[in-house]
């Protein structure tokens, strides 16, 4: 089915579906430095708050298994049968993600990996093992809109879906200083401030979605087995595993760097700033998913990448500002003032992040509409090689430390982009019917 002209992908109507996700995603970060005053404030003080970060780090790993969800309700959640099918999977997944993480959380189980295999002191080691368990609810939460988020996307109201997460994040912010004011400190009040706004961001998530889900159309096609949509899903879960490797790799590049006391700081606390903005632009992603047209023909969305990515990567830069530079990295994140242009040299290494992973997004955004998830895991293992490749040679080169990680991520993205791209050219679209998309109430493109 082709797009019918007035539905044809301009840069307005690109932009108008993007930008929302985008900021939701950057966004949603902001919500555990609230919650931070809440945890350290009790007995313990930033050990708290360091457990409570190493729980949630194993809770978004974790999490991980669903990383593909998103594109795959957009690529099979189109019609009834298919939604029903896709809601089915997201809450089996969110089940055997949750018996996981609460198996983790037996005495025994949680002594060996926070205390053996991590290396926790035991002081770090309790509130990590209580607020795993404590967010077991948190997990379950995360997987339970995945669903509702999806409706709305392939609804075309991306602005819609980011009003609850954006209330999420207003409501948190309010929580944290009441809780503070009341006493209700600690690791566990911390974990029940990061719940609630989710447990009220679900429900208004459901309330939004209804419309759109009432609206399926059924589909005179057989509708995809559980098991097809898992195996979609899979490939991507498996390449977000991968991103968090590279992650942990290039801090220990850095470390091996000279002056690491120095670099390693600067490097992320400008990463701090580019992550959240890079994150936003993986959204190319479901712009791809919505827009692509099923011919093929269209190449809107790889201009609109391009330019969405070039603008992202100049936000971070406000920041290198003079005044600016000195109120936030040295006002709040005390750092040392001759430090300051290591830090200024790191963000506009990373100008570019938000760009290369726009680009990424988008020819990943291609694969997942050719239905072609493996191709994904191809590029990431790209990735995965150039990462240890540029850092290696970087790091034999003597380049700063400061400089590896921008120099890594860029060249790593743009690796794993002309992976996909020369892969998908190769092997072609797997043609398969891809039902039509609601773009609004009782409408379809």
């Amino acid at each position: 089915m082709n797009l019918k002209p007035e539905h044809a992908p301009t840069f307005g109507r690109l932009s108008r579906f993007f930008w929302p996700l985008a900021l939701q995603s950057a966004s949603q970060g902001l919500t555990y430095p609230l919650v931070a005053m809440v945890a350290s404030r009790s007995e313990g003080g930033p050990l708290n708050l360091a457990g409570l970060a190493q729980s949630n780090s194993l809770m978004f790993m974790l999490g991980t298994l669903g990383f593909g969800l998103i594109a795959t309700g957009l690529i099979f959640g189109k019609d009834r049968q298919g939604f029903a099918q896709f809601r089915t999977l997201a809450l089996r997944l969110s089940l055997v993600v949750v018996l996981m993480q609460t198996l983790l959380c037996l005495p025994s189980v949680a002594e060996l990996l926070f205390e053996d295999l991590i290396g926790l002191p035991p002081s770090i080691a309790r509130p990590a093992h209580i607020t795993l368990l404590a967010c077991v609810p948190l997990q379950f939460l995360f997987f339970l809109r995945i669903p509702f988020q999806v409706s709305m996307y392939n609804g075309m109201a991306s602005f819609r879906a980011s009003v609850a997460t954006i209330m999420r994040i207003i409501i948190t912010a309010l929580l944290a200083p009441v809780f503070c004011h009341f006493g209700a400190v600690g690791p566990i009040w911390a974990v029940v401030c990061l719940t609630l706004p989710v447990a009220l961001e679900v429900g208004v998530s459901a309330i939004l979605a209804a419309p759109f889900i009432r609206q399926l159309q059924v589909s005179d096609e057989p509708p995809p087995l559980k098991r097809t949509l898992f195996l979609f899903n899979l490939p991507l879960s498996i390449s977000g595993y991968l991103l968090t490797i590279s992650a942990l790799l290039l801090g220990a590049f850095i470390a091996r760097a000279d002056q690491p006391e120095r670099m390693l700081p600067a490097y992320y606390l400008a990463l701090g700033l580019a992550a959240p903005v890079a994150f936003g632009a993986t959204r190319l992603q479901e712009v791809v998913l919505t827009f692509h047209a099923p011919s093929g023909r269209d190449r809107r969305t790889l201009p609109f990448a391009f330019i969405a990515g070039a603008l992202m990567g100049l936000l971070p830069l406000i920041f290198t500002l003079p005044g600016l530079a000195e109120w936030y990295y040295v006002g709040l994140q005390k750092l040392a003032p001759s430090d300051l242009g290591i830090v200024r040299a790191a963000a506009f290494g990373l100008a570019v992040f938000p760009l290369c992973v726009a680009l990424r997004a988008q020819s990943e955004g291609l694969a997942g509409f050719a239905r072609k998830p493996k191709t994904i895991i191809v590029g990431q293992g790209a990735y995965l090689i150039a990462i240890v490749a540029v850092s290696t040679t970087a790091l034999w080169m003597g380049v700063p430390g400061n400089l590896i990680g921008a120099i890594g991520l860029c060249l790593a993205n743009i690796a794993s982009t002309l992976t996909v791209r020369l892969v998908l050219k190769r092997i072609g679209r797997h043609e398969l019917p891809v039902p039509p998309t609601i773009t609004s109430l009782g409408q379809i493109r």
